[in-house]
């Protein structure tokens, strides 16, 4: 099961042919947490830009960070935040998907590569 990134949804957003080819592929309904949902609201320039980010995700399950994935979070973030510049919204999403055996749909792979155990995968070509 996948759980999407923020540049996933955003390449949606915009209309990229490949990133909307394989949205619309899927077979099991993807997961977005929280937090992503919080930064596409807050790269929004005004309302109708945040109803629309809302009602991209609307039909999407959303979920949160349990408190073992915070405490994973936090240790992520504090042993990888300055080598590696692991920042803290993507700490806690990742360690989500961690948390969850999910598998995060991502390009900002510099970032999350530090992250153990988490699965990323780069779904359509950029």
């Amino acid at each position: 099961m996948y759980l999407l990134d923020t540049d996933v949804l955003i390449d949606i957003q915009r209309g990229h042919e490949p990133a909307i080819s394989w949205f619309s592929s899927l077979t099991d309904v993807p997961s977005v947490p929280g937090f992503v949902v919080m930064e596409l609201v807050q790269d929004s320039q005004n309302t109708q830009q945040v109803r629309k980010a809302l009602q991209l995700v609307a039909p999407l399950p959303v979920i949160w960070a349990t408190e073992v994935d915070c405490a994973r979070a936090l240790s992520d973030f504090t042993t990888y935040h300055l080598s590696n510049s692991l920042g803290l919204l993507d700490a806690l999403i990742a360690a989500s998907a961690v948390g969850r055996g999910l598998t995060l749909c991502t390009f900002n792979v510099k970032h999350y590569r530090v992250v153990p155990n988490l699965v990323m995968a780069q779904p359509y070509a950029r």
